[in-house]
Order: structure tokens, then sequence, then C-alpha cells
């Protein structure tokens, strides 16, 4: 009896956070369930196959619960909304999918939505994270130099009686300073670093402003516009023509984006449309529509909502953007590489010139 209490007490802790750490069994659940039922075996069957080929003791002990949620005669997208595997607009997807009878095809469509996701987040992911490894590289070699290699050029310069040009003169400074303070110095910029990381781009309440940081910066900005103008025509049209309402899937929206500006956007599109309001008085009645959204998807959002053919008119977009967001990611690449090799050089040249021109004086002063 203890051994099943503790049992059930891992299983609610497990459903109570079951999302971390578990995309790929995700991934690996939405494909298979969607390829068993598709195959006709019934859903409690389709989670024993399932479990039987899940590696991770917490998606066994989900998908055990939902086994046993099914075998009282639960609903699956109930039994799903329960066990909190899966966000709220995937639920909604196959609740719509369940009362319809078209509970395999919305879970193919749930289970590109998930690649979907997945893809956009790696375009933003890979237009960020390269600069930021080659620079952070760059400061840590920089910081290796100062500390290990300028103390003791700075020795051997201090000792020669010739004036030393202003770059040695700053590097002895930078060296001498490492040599009494480095042991502190080093460590308390890295923590001061990882805080700054910490404070703009991972705390919920003030990552929002990492985000608009990065917004401002002109190839960066142009991926992160171009990705979620995919996601939203995407999603949108995925959810609008499975027959989710329109007020509903703006909401889904809101849930399924990170960026903190387009959520805003999308909640007030949302609440707007449910008090009666039509994409092109939403449009024009919030102020910051045009930074976030182009004029011409806006007017393409305002025909489509007129001829009755908002789902493909998203579609559409979706499609547009996730092919430009692309392109972009890849020639942010290809830009950003001379510039940050030149950044590099200027380092290399500062500290090479600091120590080859006294040097120089030096051997000019022997030969005269």
């Amino acid at each position: 009896m203890p051994k099943e209490k503790k049992q059930n007490s891992r299983v609610e802790q497990s459903i109570r956070f079951p999302k971390f750490g578990l995309r790929e069994e995700k991934k690996y659940f939405i494909e298979n369930l969607g390829m068993l039922l598709g195959a006709n075996i019934n859903p409690d069957t389709a989670l024993e196959i399932i479990e039987s080929g899940t590696k991770s003791p917490r998606m066994k002990r989900v998908l055990h619960f939902l086994q046993s949620e099914i075998g009282k005669g639960t609903p699956l997208w109930l039994a799903l909304q329960k066990s909190g595997i899966l966000a709220e607009r995937y639920i909604t997807l196959l609740r719509i999918g369940e009362q319809t009878g078209k509970i395999v095809e919305n879970l193919n469509i749930l289970s590109d939505q998930e690649q979907k996701e997945h893809d956009f987040r790696s375009k933003i992911r890979s237009a960020t994270l390269y600069p930021a490894f080659v620079l952070c590289l760059a400061v840590v070699l920089g910081l290796g130099i100062s500390w290990f290699i300028l103390p003791r050029l700075a020795s051997v310069f201090s000792q020669m009686n010739i004036p030393l040009p202003l770059l040695t003169r700053i590097l002895i400074k930078v060296g001498t300073f490492l040599t009494r303070w480095g042991k502190i110095a080093i460590p308390a910029f890295f923590a001061f670093l990882l805080f700054w990381i910490f404070f703009l781009f991972v705390f919920k309440k003030t990552k929002f402003l990492g985000q608009a940081f990065l917004f401002r910066l002109p190839g960066i900005k142009k991926v992160i516009m171009e990705t979620e103008l995919a996601r939203f025509g995407y999603l949108l049209g995925t959810l609008l023509k499975t027959g989710i309402p329109l007020v509903e899937s703006l909401e889904s929206l809101a849930e399924a984006t990170n960026s903190y500006a387009y959520k805003k956007l999308y909640s007030y599109l949302s609440q707007g449309t449910e008090e009666g309001m039509s994409f092109a008085q939403n449009f024009a009645s919030y102020p910051k529509t045009g930074k976030l959204i182009p004029p011409s998807v806006q007017y393409l959002i305002m025909a489509a909502e007129q001829s009755g053919k908002l789902p493909e008119a998203f579609l559409s977009i979706g499609q547009k953007f996730e092919a430009q967001a692309e392109v972009t990611t890849k020639n942010l690449t290809t830009f950003l590489e001379p510039i940050l090799i030149i950044t590099i050089w200027l380092g290399v040249v500062f500290i090479a010139l600091a120590i080859i021109m006294p040097i120089y004086n030096l051997i000019g002063g022997i030969n005269r």
C-alpha cells in the first residue's frame, strides 16, 4: 500500500510539471499516437505500445496516467488536458478532432505544429547563438591573455628605460591590475555577465527587456519578425481550418509565442475580436501594429476577412515568411562572420602593436 501511494504521488508530481525536459518524448508521443490511431488501434492499446517504446520514466508515468483515465471512460482529449502534457491550444485541436471524428487528422496537424514550433525556435536561436558564441570566445581568450600573459609582459616593459607608447602603457596597466586583482576581477566579471544574461533573457518578469533589445538590432529584428509572422500565419491558418473559432485561435497564438510584444498584440486582437471588432479595426486601434505586422500583410488579412478566406490567407502568410526567415537566418550568419572576424582581428592587432612597438623603439635606440 505505501508503495502504491508513493507511485501515485510520483505520478501526480510528474503530471503537475510534465512539460519540462520532455520535448522529444512529446514529439515521439504525438507522432506515434497519430499513426497508431490511424491504423484503427484503440487509444488504450496505442498508449501501451507507446509506453513500451518510451525510455523516460517521467513520460512512462504520464502514459500510465492516461491509460488509467481512458480506462475510466474519459475522452482522450480530456485525459490529455488533465495530464498537462500538451499545451491548451493542442488540447482544443484534439477535442474538436475527437468530437468531429477527425482525431487522426488533427493529431497529424498537431505533429506538424510541434515541428514548426521547433523550427521557429531554432531559427531565432541560430540567429543569436553564433555571434554570441564567437563574442564569448573572444572575451574568454582576451581575458586569458590579459590574466596570464600581460602581467609578465608588464614586468618586462616596466624595466625598459625607454619611453613607452600609449598602447603599451595601457597594456602594462591592465597587466598590473590583473596581477593584483585578477582572482577577484575576472570571476566578478563573469558573474556580472551571467547575471545580466539571466536578467535579460531568462527571468520571466524581465526578459521582455532582452527581447526589446534584440528587436532593435537590424538583422536579428528581421529574423524575429519573420519567424513570428510565420508562426502567426501557420498556426492561425491550421487552427481556423480545423474549425476552431477565431477568438480561441488568437488566444492559442498568444500562448504559443515567447515574444512579449507579439503576445501583447495577439491578446489585444483576441479581445477585440471577441468584442466584435474586425481585423481592420483592431489593426487601426493598436498603436504598434505597423512595427510588428507589415502593412502588406495587414491588407492581405483584411481582404481575406471580407472574402471569407482567412485560413487560406494565413497559411499563405506562414509559408511566405517561413521561407523568408530561412534565407534571412543564413544571410545574417554570413553577414556577421566578417564583422566578428574584424573585431577579433582588431584585438589581436592592439596586443601585437603594444608588444612590438617598444621592442622596435629599443632596437632603434641601440642602433643609434
